[in-house]
């Protein structure tokens, strides 16, 4: 299943022109994010807080993830301070992987964007959350914290947001998209035999692990007969006519 780094900016230095920061807004919406990945069965790691860029992409080449996902919020240059909008979805032009997921989150953004021709993605050869991590990676601008309507509209669709760039992660992986649902456990009852968990809700998906008959498993969403279960470290779907809640 895939396994994420995901990347709120640390820079609590850069006020938005109503109240609040970057830092923490953006990890507001990195909150907002985690039961949205739960359920969609994407795995993540958060980056320390108290950590620089650096520290972050340090941490992310550390370990396998396939996608590091940095969150920010745009500032204008001074002379056009609070004249600018847009959201800019950065990606590394020799990675054909970053284009492609960077592409998919500015059109799905485009939906929930007030000004929609203004969500893009962009190449960037000197970002480096972008071009120094092992993972494919995608920094997100989400809209300039110098302008009152884009902080406005950032501030007001927190969840909106979380639940899109979550959608578009999925997307990207090509897995099913799963609301969030309270988190549940549950036996896994058949006739004595494993029970598998698969990569995909699917009898063709891959096997990617066992639960034994009898054991308890850790339920995060539950998709057209099929549970996002989490056992042994291991999280993948598995059917729900062998688990009894």
């Amino acid at each position: 299943m895939p396994k994420i780094f995901l990347s709120p900016s640390t820079q609590e230095w850069n006020q938005y022109v109503t109240d609040g920061n970057e830092q923490q807004y953006m990890n507001l919406l990195a909150d907002r994010m985690e039961p949205y990945l739960r359920s969609s069965g994407i795995q993540y790691v958060r980056n320390d807080p108290d950590r620089n860029v650096a520290g972050a992409i340090s941490d992310s080449n550390m370990a396998y993830y396939d996608v590091h996902l940095a969150l920010h919020s745009n500032a204008s240059p001074e002379r056009l301070s609070g004249r600018l909008r847009g959201i800019d979805i950065y990606f590394y032009p020799a990675s054909q992987s970053s284009e492609r997921l960077a592409n998919i989150i500015a059109n799905n953004l485009k939906s929930i964007y007030p000004l929609p021709e203004k969500s893009n993605a962009v190449p960037t050869t000197t970002l480096g959350e972008v071009t120094q991590t092992r993972a494919t990676a995608v920094l997100c601008e989400l809209g300039y914290h110098d302008n009152y309507a884009d902080v406005a509209w950032l501030k007001n669709n927190l969840y909106l947001i979380a639940r899109n760039l979550v959608q578009s992660l999925c997307d990207y992986f090509g897995i099913p998209f799963i609301y969030p649902s309270a988190v549940r456990w549950g036996t896994v009852t058949t006739d004595g035999s494993n029970l598998n968990i698969r990569s995909y809700p699917s009898m063709t998906g891959t096997i990617i692990g066992s639960i034994p008959d009898d054991a308890s498993v850790t339920i995060y969403g539950e998709t057209n007969g099929w549970y996002v279960v989490s056992y042994n470290g291991i999280t993948g779907y598995s059917s729900s006519n062998f688990i009894t809640l």
